[in-house]
């Protein structure tokens, strides 16, 4: 169901629904707003610009964007960031019995499931929705989608080895380079160190940094695409924001077809 009334109201019919009224309902604007967004040009459904106000589509199947961003029309579909603990296992039941996320979605009406994974003793941003379609593309490895880890490593980290980790180290399942890497601090023997990835490989920050000396001691994760964790506390839920949720389906649905191709899904 995508939450939209199927009455049989002047604006709904078996060709579809009023533009003005799906995208009021999904909370973009009022119609009378939507109305001058159509004929400003701003609106495309399925990739194209919408010129006439009478124009009604399939909320189930149609894609609509909004100034370039996208639109969900889904009111029953949900978009939670959670600063992930350490000591908290990615799933929604371990079977060892370790703690895992249902604590951080009982209070949710919907039944939540998490975008990929991060390992227990990793912490940070981690997405919990209903919106498997979404789910499934952004956990693709294939997808290449961006993420930003600050890591607390031992030792002294050197200009030599940041430069290193961008221009690519050899690792037991083949090469791998951080799309951008920076020191943060160095202090008592420690070193903090901030990496951009889109690997999905299996612990690869962590692999990472031990294969240059440095074996990480703590690890969280601050962005992923889009979304930012800011200053939300270990363990805190929030929903997105409509601006992020807007920048979070345009990046997923820019090249949805990779997630065809198999592949693993991150466990960091």
């Amino acid at each position: 169901m995508t939450g939209f009334d199927a009455s049989t109201d002047s604006e709904t019919a078996p060709e579809g629904v009023r533009l003005q009224k799906v995208l009021a309902g999904a909370g973009v604007a009022s119609r009378r707003v939507v109305e001058q967004y159509i004929t400003e040009g701003r609106i495309r459904v399925n990739g194209i610009v919408v010129s006439e106000l009478g124009r009604r589509i399939d909320p189930e199947n149609d894609l609509v964007d909004v100034d370039g961003t996208a639109v969900q029309l889904d009111v029953s579909k949900r978009y939670v960031m959670l600063n992930k603990p350490t000591g908290v296992v990615s799933s929604m039941k371990d079977e060892s019995g370790r703690p895992d996320l249902r604590r951080f979605t009982a209070d949710y009406e919907e039944r939540l499931y998490n975008v990929g994974r991060l390992d227990a003793e990793t912490s940070g941003l981690l997405i919990l929705t209903n919106d498997g379609a979404l789910a499934h593309v952004l956990a693709h490895p294939s997808f290449g989608v961006t993420k930003v880890y600050i890591a607390k490593v031992e030792g002294t980290v050197l200009p030599q080895t940041i430069s290193k980790l961008t221009k690519g180290i050899e690792l037991e399942d083949g090469p791998i380079a951080a799309d951008k890497a920076r020191l943060l601090d160095t202090s008592r023997g420690s070193s903090l160190v901030e990496l951009t990835l889109h690997s999905g490989r299996n612990r690869i920050v962590r692999r990472m940094l031990a294969a240059v000396g440095h074996p990480v001691t703590e690890l969280v994760r601050r962005q992923f695409g889009p979304l930012h964790l800011g200053t939300l506390p270990a363990g805190k839920t929030r929903e997105l924001s409509k601006i992020e949720l807007g920048a979070l389906l345009t990046l997923s649905r820019r090249d949805s077809g990779v997630a065809e191709a198999p592949g693993e899904q991150e466990n960091e």
